[in-house]
């Protein structure tokens, strides 16, 4: 990835990725330029590369790949197999779940009966209030792990509390800032949320200094930027945590890190995470799916399986942009966790195509069969 004359380059791969073959969707045996007989797919696809982008957006969507859900393989398809699949949806339904209920209701009742109490007796003592809210709320998460059968494994140094640093992470679900947090007590950068979620952030996890934004408040970026160039600067801060790509991914993939944590002044501390499918998708497609859903379809699951790596500190280098520090991180993560990177911002899934950009495709299509009328 570099830079030239303040524009992002985009690598070949990526762009190989963007523009599919469309050769490879023709039948056997065929291809775009053998002789014309009856008019046929390849003749269309013929008339105009605008056609063949179109066709080739159609059967191989990078952009849509990287938001869509990984539905577990069908395994139950015989009379020898039927029986034990059953006999799993019974023990997951009837005995995990009931228990995991249990355990995370009881890691409430634990939680609120010492986050209350110190929340009110300690407001005098911000020092020893913020150390104990810390404890608690790196304990509540570990509950929430529980109650999914968790199975983390963690690589690398534990994250410390130090001024001018911040971590970033690619993201595939809001269980994701919950597993980072039962380690360690993240200060994140988060989308405000409503219901029973949006009432966690504004009580539990502002106490740990939480930041939150709307993403369709345009005064909301510049209110959170500076909020987080104080947060870094603050020694007794909890470590900021922030999800660059801005969206959920479906951990195949990751889109492109918004630059605003990389022009900090700080150093900047990889994480990768990736969970293994095997037993439960751990992805969350909040357009189709509530997070409560999520959480239940986590619980219901047989365990959700996680691997962390905590990778080398990085810094800025020499005559390196915002954006060049952004994909130099993102290359990191992305090696470590095995995703593939694709050239989108993520912030496109919750847009519109811009108008000009439908009229410059229409004016190009117009051109090109006018030239090929003329032509005849």
């Amino acid at each position: 990835m570099s830079s030239t004359a303040g524009k992002l380059v985009t690598s070949r791969s990526e762009l190989d990725l963007d523009h599919p073959n469309i050769e490879d969707y023709l039948p056997s045996g065929s291809s775009i330029n053998e002789p014309r007989g009856k008019l046929s797919l390849r003749d269309l696809l013929d008339i105009s590369p605008t056609l063949t982008e179109a066709a080739g957006a159609i059967v191989d969507d990078s952009f849509t790949r990287c938001f869509k859900s990984n539905p577990p393989e069908p395994w139950n398809w015989n009379i020898y197999l039927f029986p034990l699949w059953c006999f799993g949806v019974v023990v997951r339904y009837c005995i995990l779940f009931p228990l995991r209920c249990f355990t995370l209701a009881f890691g409430w009742i634990i939680f609120l009966s010492l986050f209350i109490p110190v929340n009110a007796l300690l407001k005098g003592q911000d020092r020893l209030r913020k150390k104990i809210e810390r404890v608690l709320v790196e304990m509540i998460c570990s509950f929430f792990v529980a109650s999914w059968t968790g199975v983390v494994k963690y690589h690398g140094p534990r994250p410390s509390i130090r001024p001018k640093q911040v971590y970033v992470a690619n993201h595939t679900s809001m269980i994701d800032f919950i597993v980072l947090e039962q380690m360690t007590a993240f200060a994140v950068i988060m989308q405000k949320h409503p219901g029973w979620v949006g009432l966690l952030q504004s009580t539990i996890l502002e106490s740990v200094g939480c930041i939150w934004f709307n993403r369709s408040e345009a005064k909301d970026r510049e209110i959170v930027a500076k909020k987080l160039r104080d947060h870094v600067q603050g020694a007794d801060n909890n470590p900021l945590l922030i999800f660059p790509e801005g969206t959920c991914v479906n951990n195949n993939y990751t889109v492109m890190f918004k630059k605003g944590a990389f022009e900090l002044d700080c150093t900047v501390c990889p994480i990768a995470i990736k969970y293994n499918k095997i037993f439960v998708d751990a992805f969350w497609n909040s357009r189709k799916q509530s997070f409560t859903m999520h959480l239940l379809q986590l619980m219901t699951s047989w365990a959700v399986v996680c691997e962390v790596w905590y990778l080398e500190p990085q810094t800025i280098r020499p005559g390196e942009t915002g954006i060049e520090f952004a994909e130099r991180v993102r290359d990191m993560i992305s090696l470590r966790a095995g995703l593939k990177k694709v050239p989108w911002d993520g912030y496109l899934k919750y847009s519109r195509p811009s108008s000009k950009h439908s009229e410059r495709k229409q004016q190009s299509f117009a051109e090109s069969i006018l030239a090929r009328l003329e032509e005849k």
